[in-house]
């Protein structure tokens, strides 16, 4: 039976973009170049391993996001996943991190499933609570933030580095694992992945294909919300010390002034 993996992917603003919020202080995703988060891409690396190690498996990229969400699926199909699913509704605009935990898990088990790779965090949220509210929502063991991670005979097997000691953990399938930018290099995508990603199939869905509704997601059922938000000070001139026989001095009475020494 063919090994059923999904690997959870999120669109978002390119973190060298000028990024602010907008008037009802959701993330302004209009204004600003949007790209595959990068700590995804390590999640999607760790499925194509995984099925390159397994006699048949199938890989199925997943995303909630507004059209331009399309872009990081192709990504991840160039990359080598097999097909894709977009969720796509205005009434999600505004939904927090638990609001898509729900969407992605009726998405998933609408697909099908065996196991659901996520990477450790979005580099917009940055939250990291996502793969551990699926696992909940599904009701599967959770093996989060792993530096390496395998599958064998319906079991996955990884590795979680901490500051003082490794862990090995396993659990059975079906699961839910998250990887770190520790679990290996994400490849590029090549020519003949980006012209075969054109063909693979992209499935659309909307809130009444997962029958939920809109007072369940959005700003309207979130359950976190930005209260003010105010852009970061402009970043002013540093203290220039020119050394003509007393710059050590000088250096040491700035530290101390500021309290370093």
């Amino acid at each position: 039976m063919s090994l059923r993996i999904v690997v959870t992917v999120k669109y978002v603003p390119d973190a060298t973009g000028d990024r602010h919020f907008a008037d009802d202080l959701t993330v302004d995703r209009d204004d600003v170049d949007g790209l595959l988060s990068e700590l995804d891409e390590y999640a999607v690396e760790q499925a194509l391993q995984i099925a390159e190690e397994a006699d048949d498996a199938e890989i199925t990229v997943l995303t909630v996001g507004p059209e331009d969400a399309k872009d990081a699926l192709r990504k991840a199909l160039s990359m080598g996943a097999d097909k894709a699913v977009h969720v796509e509704d205005d009434d999600l605009h505004g939904t927090d991190a638990i609001g898509t935990s729900l969407v992605l898990a009726k998405a998933i088990e609408k697909a099908g499933y065996d196991l659901v790779i996520s990477g450790m965090a979005s580099t917009d949220g940055t939250m990291g609570v996502v793969p551990a509210l699926l696992a909940e929502r599904l009701g599967v063991p959770q093996v989060t933030l792993l530096s390496e991670v395998s599958v064998e005979d319906g079991v996955v097997k990884g590795r979680r580095d901490g500051d003082t000691a490794s862990e090995q953990l396993e659990a059975s399938l079906p699961a839910v694992v998250s990887v770190t930018d520790q679990s290996g290099e994400a490849r590029y995508p090549s020519f003949k992945g980006i012209m075969a990603a054109k063909k693979k199939p992209v499935e659309s869905w909307d809130l009444s294909d997962l029958d939920l509704e809109a007072e369940e997601v959005g700003l309207e059922g979130a359950y976190t919300t930005v209260d003010a938000a105010a852009e970061r000070p402009a970043r002013t001139a540093g203290t220039i010390v020119k050394d003509e026989g007393e710059g050590g001095k000088q250096l040491a009475e700035f530290l101390a002034g500021q309290k370093f020494i």
